[in-house]
């Protein structure tokens, strides 16, 4: 059974309030309750967004005075400000850890390449990889599988009301970083923008948890945060603080968290996310004079420098737009194709994981050998360059990072694919955006070098390690888009470089569906405001080829991992449906004065967490619903014993008895659990008044109204639990409870297959070539 199943109560079947489709036998909703988070199957709940307005809750609102509020709205700004400098400083030395790690490896496997001993150089090269990959695969497999993957996917569904285990708890966070580290720098096509803003994520959740009694953070203006609500808008500022360090653009992760990640936004939250990413670029600004002074790494001068990958004056003519509208349109067609074929891997891999840990790292393992092969081989396959007359560094580049790396070839020249292949990712992508370029690298090398990245990057998202999709696809792209403009050649005005850069802005649009986040994030990585127009074509022209085939990647992944995620339109089929043919069962209801011992074998006996109240006679002249409580509010009630010996109205000595702090939402992992409490024969044969207790203005509707404009409540209001009342008040007070598992397709579909049917007809009418080729 569900953790959030809805209960239902059986239908009068003579009732003049019958729905338009026939009632069938309702069972309990056995559908989306449990997904795949990070790389282990564990059961999900959903988030309380909504605060329960009881006699309680209004007593310590009042309660509040002018100094409440300000520490208020002051430990809002004051989280926000921690969680900036906290990602930088994590951003900073993910950076720092890359490219000191990744630099010894390459200066070793150069140094061995210049003295020609090519198989110990194989040898060294393939066996560091694979020992930080296992390294990587290990930690995540064993100390926190819900660490795998980008983490973005996750974090979405979080932002729009899934509660998964462990994806925001402190092991998760350390692995994240620690994994993410070593398996960038393992030479797997994976980025670190993806786990980034999971870290970020992670961060301001764990700032959120309203302190630890564990290690005596339990400063009283904390505990203003211990609710789902504020902790969501936290680990909204969290992920854009994510993008803003991974990429050093504070405006476009602001649009990311805004585009792709929020569920709810507001003005308000826009500018606490505006003033969060702003902390991370100042405390990133003062950091990266470290690194332009040398002293960042052994390799490079630090990942963080993306700033001036292009920065030249752009002219353009009217002639250079067909072939820019051509690039959006290859994106577009290639973006849908990448989706497509990483959701049929990521199943693949999912059956796999399922047989145990041990596969799980074999499949990682096995995908670091393959890469590691094949990136030591390929530029075997390439002829040498000779190094140019007026060359802007030194050529050949021994043991750094540069466009010019000798790899096997004489003196005076070097090898162009391993420029690209023997770098970290982010010196890739430089290479690749540079300008005066365009006579550097081979139409072979652009072409296997593209063909390279979108397999490898499709193999390794999927395994059990941190591994982001960004950069990954960024490198493709622009790899593709520099052989487009390599064929183009003379005929157009602009150079291979800025067709790199156009090349990963549609790559980017044709996967990921986002235009304005996107546009932001590759103008602050290329510093040049020109590029806006034509960015701006490729990306509307990609992200409209790409949505005629299928979803956006992130989303892809949700719905091949499981969550129920809530999508911002109702399906067509949802206007013939009303509430009444989804709602599942059975229902477990509560009176207004109810025994302790009917509680505990309501709460042993279901996993619901809500529960309708009723007041009957003596209470009420006939059955009347009085609100709902929730399964948290009932075990803090019972664990409390602030019991009655008869049934009577507790009053004003609620409020004596109990305080805020004892019905505040849990840190992460720290539920109770009906199972922890003990209480003895005669406490259980005595009462508990829920009145006060109770959410007295819960959101109700009527049993008739439309399937669609209830999900649209739903989820725009951000619910829980959603009462369905009687049409007719002759009837018993409440109907059933609707939660986000009772809007899911798979859940609706089984319920009614006709209409299965009807979506297909349609789909094959809408969309017929695309049915033939997926």
């Amino acid at each position: 059974m569900s953790e959030d199943a809805p209960p239902f109560q059986t239908q009068d079947h003579d009732s003049l309030t019958i729905p338009l489709l026939s009632h069938q036998q309702r069972s309990i909703n056995s559908t989306s309750q449990v997904a795949i988070v990070g790389a282990n199957v564990c059961p999900i709940e959903s988030l309380d967004y909504e605060i329960a307005e009881n006699d309680f809750f209004k007593q310590d609102w009042r309660a509040r005075g002018k100094v409440q509020i300000f520490q208020y709205i002051f430990m809002k700004w004051l989280l926000c400000f921690l969680i900036g400098g906290f990602v930088s400083l994590v951003g900073f030395f993910n950076n720092l850890a890359v490219e000191n790690i990744a630099g010894v490896k390459f200066v070793i496997t150069s140094n061995m390449m210049l003295a020609q001993r090519y198989w110990l150089a194989f040898l060294v090269f393939s066996l560091s990889n694979l020992a930080l990959t296992l390294f990587s695969a290990i930690i995540t497999a064993f100390i926190s599988p819900a660490a795998a993957g980008s983490g973005i996917p996750e974090v979405k569904a979080y932002l729009n009301g899934v509660d998964a285990p462990g994806i925001l708890s402190i092991r998760t966070l350390i692995v994240k970083i620690v994994g993410s580290i070593a398996a960038v720098s393992s030479s797997l096509l994976v980025g670190k923008a993806g786990p980034m803003v999971h870290t970020g994520s992670c961060i301001a959740a764990l700032f959120g948890q309203g302190g630890s009694r564990r290690y005596g953070l339990t400063w009283k203006w904390l505990r203003f945060f211990k609710n789902d609500r504020d902790r969501r808008d936290l680990v909204t500022c969290g992920s854009a603080a994510g993008i803003a360090a991974a990429f050093r653009a504070p405006v476009g992760g602001v649009l990311f968290a805004l585009e792709e990640m929020a569920s709810w936004w507001r003005s308000s939250l826009l500018w606490r996310a505006f003033f969060t990413t702003a902390v991370v670029a100042i405390v990133l600004r003062a950091l990266i004079d470290v690194c332009l002074s040398g002293k960042c790494g052994l390799f490079g001068k630090g990942g963080l420098i993306m700033f001036d990958v292009y920065s030249a004056n752009v002219s353009y003519h009217l002639a250079d737009v067909p072939p820019v509208l051509a690039l959006g349109v290859i994106g577009g067609i290639l973006g849908s194709f990448y989706n497509f074929l990483l959701v049929k891997v990521l199943k693949v891999y999912n059956l796999i994981n399922e047989k145990g840990i041990f596969y799980k790292i074999f499949i990682a393992c096995t995908i670091s050998i393959f890469t590691s092969c094949l990136l030591f081989g390929l530029p075997w396959l390439v002829s040498c360059q000779s190094c140019p007359s007026d060359a802007s560094e030194d050529c050949p580049t021994i043991g750094r990072s540069g466009n010019y790396k000798k790899f096997q070839c004489p003196s005076g020249h070097y090898n162009d694919l391993a420029s690209l292949i023997f770098n970290t990712n982010d010196d890739a992508i430089r290479n690749l955006f540079s300008k005066n370029t365009d006579t550097e690298f081979q139409l072979s090398t652009m072409l296997i070098f593209f063909v390279t990245c979108f397999i490898l990057s499709i193999f390794s998202y999927g395994i059990v390690a941190p591994a982001g999709l960004f950069v990954p696809v960024i490198v493709t792209g622009a790899s593709y888009g520099r052989f487009i403009g390599m064929l183009i050649g003379s005929w157009g005005n602009l150079s291979h470089g800025l067709y790199a850069v156009l090349g990963a802005a549609s790559f980017l649009g044709g996967s990921m569906r986002m235009t304005v986040s996107l546009c932001v994030i590759i103008l602050e990585l290329t510093n040049n405001l020109l590029l806006l127009p034509l960015i701006m074509v490729v990306l509307l022209v990609s992200k409209t080829v790409a949505d005629a085939f299928n979803g956006n990647v992130y989303d892809l992944i949700m719905k091949v991992k499981g969550f129920p995620y809530l999508e911002t339109h109702a399906e067509p089929y949802m206007r013939q449906l009303t509430v009444a043919d989804v709602v599942s069962g059975p229902l477990q209801l509560c009176h207004g004065i109810e025994k302790v011992g009917n509680i505990v074998h309501i709460l042993k006996t279901t996993m619901h967490h809500g529960f309708p109240v009723i007041d009957e006679s003596p209470h009420s002249e006939s059955p009347v619903l009085y609100g709902l409580i929730l399964r948290a509010h009932l075990i803090a009630l019972l664990k409390k014993k602030a019991f009655l010996c008869t049934p009577v109205q507790l009053g004003a000595d609620a409020f004596r008895h109990f305080s805020s702090d004892d019905f505040a939402k849990k840190g992460l992992g720290n539920v109770d659990k009906i199972e922890d409490i003990e209480l003895t024969d005669e406490e259980m044969d005595m009462f508990l008044d829920l009145h006060p207790f109770t959410n007295a203005s819960p959101y109700t509707v009527v049993e008739t109204m439309s399937l669609a404009k209830a999900l649209i409540l739903f989820r725009e209001v951000g619910l829980r639990h959603l009462l369905v009342i009687p049409k007719i008040s002759s009837r018993a007070p409440v109907v059933g409870i609707l939660t986000r598992h009772d809007f899911m397709p798979e859940h609706i579909l089984g319920l009614h297959p006709s209409l299965v049917r009807s979506r297909w007809k349609r789909l094959r009418f809408q969309f017929p070539l695309l049915l033939k080729i997926f």
